[in-house]
């Protein structure tokens, strides 16, 4: 059996808590229906931005906000857009201060993907589409593409 508590090491361990997690923003456009809803002589052309986000709100606690953008394309027509801002709240504790923002920008949105994928695929199906599964997203190469780019910055 191991004992968990003060001075034993277990309260000096890294810890990630997800606080909370929620949508922010969410926007879906279907602005040629309902011409847009027949079936397609082409597959569109998906495109799809991802960003995240991060604001320091103590002295443990983060919001990370990831940031979903996309529409469809058939010709000159657009078939659907979407705007998904997916945020959570997490605490991080005992970490060391060279790992923090590599955390907080790799793993804390590779934990909220699934949610905010779900919640993409739900507004594109209820829209008159077939849901919209995004591949998944490597978020440490999008952190190692965002910090050549821009230095690191907790606030």
């Amino acid at each position: 059996m191991v004992a968990n508590g003060p001075g034993t090491g277990a309260d000096s361990m890294p810890q990630l808590n997800v606080l909370a997690q929620y949508t922010k923003d969410l926007s879906f456009e279907n602005p040629n229906a309902p011409n847009s809803l027949g079936a397609q002589e082409v597959s569109p052309n998906i495109s799809i931005q991802v960003n995240v986000n991060l604001r320091q709100m103590g002295e443990t606690d983060f919001e990370v906000e990831l940031l979903l953008e996309g529409s469809a394309v058939s010709g000159s027509n657009t078939l659907f857009k979407f705007d998904l801002t997916y945020a959570g709240v997490f605490r991080l504790q005992n970490i060391l201060e060279g790992d923090l923002h590599p955390i907080l920008m790799i793993e804390c949105p590779r934990l909220m993907f699934p949610f905010a994928r779900q919640i993409v695929a739900d507004a594109v199906r209820a829209g008159g589409f077939p849901p919209l599964l995004i591949d998944p997203i490597d978020f440490h190469n999008l952190y190692r593409q965002r910090a050549a780019e821009v230095p690191p910055n907790l606030s």
